[in-house]
């Protein structure tokens, strides 16, 4: 969650500041280098000094992937990155996971929105239920006629409690 008394750059400040990021804690400069460079990855640099009650929903999101990103992950997690997300968002955020993957950075992303997962993700694993029912390639995983059960055929959004691991690393 992110800090509504503060700024942009604040919030991700405190995400630059993990530990065994390659900055020292005391030196601010470059923890707020690292973190407009984050915002900027974002493509919110230009907002910096705005506080986050300023920001659309949307935007508040990005800020959050930001602050993540500003600790110089290897692997990053993301639990349904797209909930809330109107389709104009939801593009945006597209374009930029494709982008973190392509500089080198592991994304597991834990969603149901099957639409999001077969833009981004190379490799999927399915889970249903807590048991893996397919493993593979996007294209090939999502035909299969277990996934196309549990996930794809039903007119219905909901679901059973489960979740997608996606690997964008080789997308």
């Amino acid at each position: 969650r992110l800090f509504r008394s503060m700024s942009a750059l604040e919030n991700v400040v405190i995400g630059a500041e993990r530990p065994g990021n390659g900055i020292v804690a005391q030196d601010r400069a470059a923890l707020e280098a690292r973190a407009r460079a984050a915002l900027a990855f974002v493509g919110l640099e230009a907002r910096a000094d705005e506080p986050i009650s300023s920001f659309s929903y949307g935007h508040q999101r990005l800020v959050e992937i930001a602050r993540a990103l500003a600790g110089n992950p290897v692997l990053l997690l993301l639990d349904e990155p797209a909930a809330g997300l109107n389709s104009t968002e939801k593009n945006a955020l597209t374009v930029l996971l494709r982008r973190m993957a392509a500089k080198g950075l592991t994304i597991l992303i834990i969603d149901h929105d099957m639409t999001l997962v077969s833009d981004v993700a190379s490799h999927i694993t399915v889970l249903n239920f807590g048991r893996r029912i397919a493993d593979g390639v996007t294209a090939t995983v999502l035909r299969e006629p277990a996934v196309i059960e549990a996930y794809l055929g039903q007119e219905s959004t909901e679901g059973p409690a489960i979740g997608l691991k996606t690997d964008l690393a080789t997308a």
